[in-house]
């Protein structure tokens, strides 16, 4: 399911990403009717078992798909090579509405990245830090050079060990950027932190359909359920 550019697929506030990390969270997913999530993350990287029923389901999935073959120096499964990478990319890219590559490989996938603006196909750059929150500043660049490097969107998810990471991930929300921001916290102020986030701006907001890859995610679907409670009314 595509759509006809990243503009439109983020309108309307706040959206929740569903991420497949198994068979059983493939089985989930085919489950889904229209709008109990609002895009499926499938996570090829841990899904290298389960790629026969991807490709029976990707292009019947109800929910848009983000596709994703994340790379072991951002918390990628089973050490992929680039060339294994590239190869499940160019496979499943069709079935996609956005295709995610770490910001710190966008060089080596730049094939990737070409094929998916020549399809329509968003492109989401990513940076993942496991030990820590950077500073404001280190925030602000990445942004700059994803903005640089072409994303549609770009998306940080840290380590938040403490309120002053939070504090700072909110401020970096808060100051802006030249492109829609998708940031998550990790660990112990993580659940609460992706609710404050997506409503301070956050565009694309993860859960999993099956089981949390990371401390802090929520369930997709309670997840989408706590935005619409905290939606702000008409009265």
């Amino acid at each position: 399911m595509h759509f006809p550019n990243a503009a439109a697929a983020l309108r309307g506030g706040p959206k929740v990403v569903g991420a497949v990390y198994s068979r059983r969270g493939l089985q989930a997913a085919a489950r889904l009717r229209p709008g109990a999530v609002d895009f499926v993350e499938l996570r090829l990287d841990l899904l290298v078992s389960e790629l026969e029923q991807v490709a029976r389901l990707a292009p019947r999935l109800a929910i848009p798909v983000i596709l994703t073959v994340r790379g072991s120096r951002e918390g990628g499964a089973n050490a992929l090579s680039l060339a294994t990478r590239i190869g499940m990319l160019e496979k499943f890219l069709p079935h996609a509405a956005f295709v995610d590559l770490e910001l710190a490989s966008v060089k080596e996938l730049g094939s990737i990245a070409a094929a998916a603006r020549a399809q329509k196909i968003g492109v989401i750059l990513s940076h993942h830090d496991f030990k820590k929150t950077p500073p404001q500043k280190k925030l602000v660049a990445l942004a700059k050079a994803a903005a640089h490097a072409g994303a549609d969107i770009f998306k940080i998810a840290t380590v938040t060990k403490t309120a002053s990471d939070v504090a700072e991930l909110l401020g970096f929300l808060h100051a802006g950027a030249r492109l829609p921001l998708s940031v998550m916290g990790m660990g112990r102020f993580g659940k609460v932190s992706r609710l404050l986030f997506a409503q301070a701006g956050s565009v694309l907001n993860y859960g999993f359909l099956d089981q949390a890859a990371v401390p802090g995610q929520w369930p997709a679907l309670l997840l989408k359920k706590r935005l619409a409670e905290l939606a702000p009314s008409d009265e």
